[in-house]
């Protein structure tokens, strides 16, 4: 698996240049919709309680932190931080065409 090689935040994304040469560049409040922590996420059903429609318009991150060597945390706007972005996770909701293109059709 791959491991970020640099990330960078603006105003308009969160881009993760990764060690294998993929750029991956995903908008803020997608990645603050997809966040998998027990404020998000039901633990007991998997049920999410947060999704991107739930998260401000406006929302940004504005710091992030390496955890271990699987994965990134981020502090967004909205005091959100419990969330950890494991790499594979990040790959896999990596929103570049090729990656759209290469993920299964969904029912």
């Amino acid at each position: 698996m791959s491991e970020p090689k640099q990330v960078v935040l603006s105003p308009e994304s969160i881009t993760i240049a990764w060690d294998d040469g993929h750029k991956s560049e995903y908008a803020h409040r997608y990645l603050r919709g997809q966040c998998r922590c027990a404020g998000c996420v039901e633990e007991m059903t998997g049920r999410r309680r947060v999704s991107e429609k739930d998260v401000r318009e406006d929302v940004q991150a504005v710091d992030w932190m390496q955890v271990g060597r699987y994965a990134l945390r981020f502090l967004w706007t909205d005091l959100h931080e419990a969330g950890i972005y494991p790499y594979e996770m990040l790959r896999s909701l990596c929103q570049c065409p090729e990656c759209k293109a290469a993920r299964p059709a969904s029912p």
